[in-house]
């Protein structure tokens, strides 16, 4: 169960770096709107990387954070704020996904 938390966790990570994207594009109340959601994503990131961290590992836990917030915001990028896909972007992306599982594989 503290995994999946942790997974909802990095998933809001990657909502609050999309909200930060959107209020830098936008404009007015719109931008009060994605800003009001940055926070709203990110207070719930927290919380929930403080919940799983009461029964995993802290290293372990955050690297994992960082990992799927990472992994989400490139994606994200990639398919709505027209960044490039490039090769080493991709394969990079991989090998952290591939260190992500490795971590949850190896952890106690």
């Amino acid at each position: 169960m503290n995994w999946l938390i942790l997974i909802l966790a990095g998933l809001f990570e990657v909502g609050f770096t999309t909200c930060l994207g959107k209020a830098k594009e936008s404009t007015g109340n719109t931008s009060m709107f994605w800003i009001f959601g940055f926070f709203l994503s990110l207070s719930l990131s927290m919380y929930l990387l403080f919940r799983a961290t009461q029964s995993l590992p802290m290293g372990t836990a955050y690297a994992v954070w960082t990992g799927i917030g990472a992994v989400g915001t490139v994606i994200v990028g990639i398919f709505f704020f027209d960044e490039p896909a490039t090769f080493w972007r991709l394969f990079f992306m991989v090998t952290l996904i591939g260190s992500i599982v490795g971590l949850k594989a190896v952890a106690n």
